[in-house]
């Protein structure tokens, strides 16, 4: 029989305990001092040297030459404390776990009252302090608080926030933590030559991962590993690895590279017959992830310091540095941080996974695609956006011949051609410095400079967040109204995937900075569904909505709006139908005035029309805001040669339930009809505010034709 290697090595001083210098330092300095408190609060994981600690000061506080930090061991107080001492009288241990009631509280409060036997002090350590119970806590609190001169207690818990708060605030907390692996690693290298044990390459350190930086718990490992060892050549105890790896249920070394290996190559078929491999074995899905993932992060602390990575990684060999080394070359550092991500992943997915190797396999599935495709990916994208780019917008007007624009505007990149391309000039012309690679805007965009530009935004935002770019390929810009830019989506998911913001502003933002930096224009959005938008929202070319192939002589063939003279004349409402068509303008669209109210809020059965609702752009962030309708009034006036901006006939479908049409871009000059003040009248009970017929004649000198529902426009819509 042998007593476990935590009991013959267990510390008698506290220079001999390991990892704990915040505890160790100042309980000696105390001790040197002659300040000792009466009650100490010792708190920790499990294992790390907690009720060892109580011993030594115990030790410390009744040696015969003490109080002192270093106890002389000869003493017999000291004996009886040491590791193969039977324990001393006037120091007493008492398990919490099973003596936690009030009854136990009054019998060591009743034996608190005698004086020590023999030593200087009486000694109380309570052990798993946490599970004593309330009423138990509080029939000790009188004597924790005000004890006799020769009583002291000590505390010891793995959970110090369940001790009462009034016994933790009057005693001196002293946490405990587990031991650094560096210096748990020559701790047992020094036991294991203590003990005449050799041990192979790789053993220790995977002794001190299980132990989790415990040292009873590494050192009852290692004496496992020890009890069921092969004598050796040599006439001691021989610890091998493979014995190691088996007993502690970690991932071969070679196994693992093996499946570095194939994964650097992108060989499937390697890496899949390794993983096989784990399976057949019996090994743990999970686990193996996780040798994975520290192997990673072994190839990426290689990649990263180079030569310095054995101070990093210590206990590894130096072959198997040099070995992974060359993996870490073979592999790359953005390929290692990609697939470590994918791992991580995995192995979040694996809790609770009904078929973990299942999960397994998936993750070597696209750490493959995902590592071998990566390069291609951009490439093979790229061709498909730009022919999907003009599809997805077709032209509504006829095609016109181009115009040359009055001001110089920088033409798309792919729009740029070299001067050699017109030989037939004559005249030398200046040279033109070449326009950066993202320009600024210096005059208004138009959306068929923005549309051509599309593809190469769609590129640039592919480098800026790939995710932002899985979301907007589908997109299509459907007009740009100044520098309101209105998209449509396939689905409502992707509506509302544009819409989320994150840390980093989101694909919305991410979009905006792709298009900043190829068009030189900062926009807002209007984001849509596919189903919301009208029939003829085809996203033609132009400045805003497209106006139909039969508009008005002043409708540009590019699609920017001009303005129309104020002198050309309008059909009136009332005219003969006998009129000369050489002198009526075409019909263009209706004009809608506003018609204040006193109560916005419509009543529920008035049926409004929900294609009424016009939708406002956003203030730089895509949000989402429901409208209020009030009521409006849909005027014509008549015919005036003077009048800018005319309302028109109406055409002869008068139904309520059709969606209303998009009046035309106008240019600024245009000033909209003078309203006379409203004239307020008494409400009518049912909330809402109506003007007569009568009224709107006289007020706005036109006739009433019907009602319909109105959006004020807000901040968010």
């Amino acid at each position: 029989m042998t007593t476990a290697l935590y009991r013959r090595y267990r510390p008698e001083a506290f220079g001999e305990m390991i990892g704990q210098a915040q505890v160790t330092e100042p309980l000696m300095t105390a001790l040197r001092s002659d300040r000792v408190g009466h009650a100490y609060l010792f708190s920790g994981p499990r294992g790390c040297g907690k009720t060892t600690s109580a011993r030594i000061l115990a030790r410390c506080l009744n040696c015969a030459d003490g109080p002192t930090d270093t106890p002389c061991g000869v003493c017999p107080s000291c004996v009886e404390l040491g590791r193969d001492g039977g324990g001393s009288l006037d120091v007493v241990e008492i398990d919490a776990a099973s003596h936690n009631g009030v009854d136990d509280a009054r019998d060591l409060r009743e034996r608190a009252v005698f004086a020590p036997a023999r030593d200087r002090f009486k000694i109380f350590i309570l052990d798993e302090a946490h599970m004593v119970t309330q009423q138990g806590f509080n029939a000790l609190l009188k004597l924790v608080e005000e004890p006799p001169a020769h009583v002291k207690f000590i505390f010891a818990t793995t959970e110090p926030e369940k001790v009462l708060g009034t016994i933790r605030s009057r005693t001196h907390h002293y946490p405990f933590r587990l031991v650094p692996p560096a210096a748990m690693l020559e701790y047992v290298g020094e036991l294991s030559d203590a003990e005449g044990v050799q041990v192979e390459s790789g053993v220790l350190p995977l002794v001190v991962r299980a132990g989790g930086g415990s040292p009873r718990d590494t050192l009852s490992l290692l004496d496992q590993l020890i009890a069921g060892s092969d004598p050796s050549e040599s006439g001691g105890m021989l610890v091998r690895y493979e014995r190691a790896v088996a007993l502690l249920g970690y991932t071969h070394g070679a196994l693992l590279s093996e499946v570095i290996d194939a994964l650097a190559s992108a060989d499937a078929a390697a890496a899949f017959g390794a993983i096989d491999r784990v399976v057949q074995t019996g090994q743990d899905p999970r686990r193996f992830v996780e040798d994975l993932l520290e192997r990673l992060r072994d190839l990426i602390v290689i990649a990263a310091t180079g030569q310095g990575a054995a101070t990093v990684l210590r206990g590894v060999p130096a072959e198997e540095i040099e070995q992974m080394a060359g993996q870490a070359v073979v592999y790359g550092s953005d390929r290692l941080s990609r697939t470590a991500d994918i791992v991580i992943g995995t192995l979040d997915e694996m809790t609770g996974a009904t078929s973990p190797r299942l999960q397994l396999e998936l993750m070597i599935a696209r750490v493959l695609a995902h590592t071998s495709g990566t390069a291609a990916a951009p490439a093979a994208t790229l061709p498909a956006v730009a022919n999907a780019a003009p599809v997805s917008a077709p032209i509504a007007t006829a095609p016109a011949p181009p115009v040359a624009p009055a001001a110089p505007i920088a033409a798309p990149p792919a729009e740029r051609e070299p001067e050699q391309t017109a030989p037939e000039q004559t005249a030398p012309e200046p040279a033109t410095p070449e326009p950066p690679a993202a320009p600024l805007a210096s005059g208004p965009v138009s959306f068929t400079r923005l549309r051509d530009a599309w593809p190469e935004v769609l590129v640039r935002l592919e480098s800026i967040s790939r995710s932002s770019w899985m979301i907007a390929i589908g997109a299509r810009a459907v007009a740009l109204n100044d520098d309101v830019l209105t998209l449509a989506f396939p689905s409502q998911s992707d509506v509302e995937k544009f819409k989320q913001r994150s840390a980093g502003g989101g694909p919305s933002e991410d979009l905006r900075q792709a298009i900043l930096s190829i068009v030189g224009v900062r926009v807002k959005y209007i984001a849509k569904h596919e189903s919301d938008l009208g029939p003829d929202s085809s996203g033609g070319p132009g400045r805003g909505p497209t106006p139909p192939a039969d508009g008005p002589p002043g409708d540009d063939p590019r699609g920017e709006s001009r303005a129309v003279p104020p002198s050309a004349p309008s059909a009136g409402v009332g005219e003969s139908s006998s009129a000369a068509p050489a002198q009526t303008a075409p019909v263009t669209d209706w004009d809608v005035a506003q018609i204040p109210s006193d109560d916005d809020a419509p009543p529920p059965d008035m049926g409004w029309s929900d294609n009424a609702v016009s939708q406002f752009p956003v203030d730089d962030d895509p949000e989402d805001a429901t409208g209020r309708r009030v009521q409006t009034a849909v005027v014509a006036l008549p015919h005036t040669a003077s009048t800018d901006g005319a309302v028109l006939a109406p055409e002869p479908n008068h139904s309520d339930d059709r969606d209303d049409d998009i009046a035309p871009p106008i240019e600024e000059a245009y000033a909209p009809p003078t309203v006379a003040p409203p004239i307020r009248t008494a409400p009518v009970p049912d909330g809402i505010q109506r003007y007569g017929e009568a009224v709107v004649r006289q007020v706005l000198n036109a006739r009433f034709i019907r009602e319909e529902p109105y959006e004020r426009p807000t901040r968010f819509n």
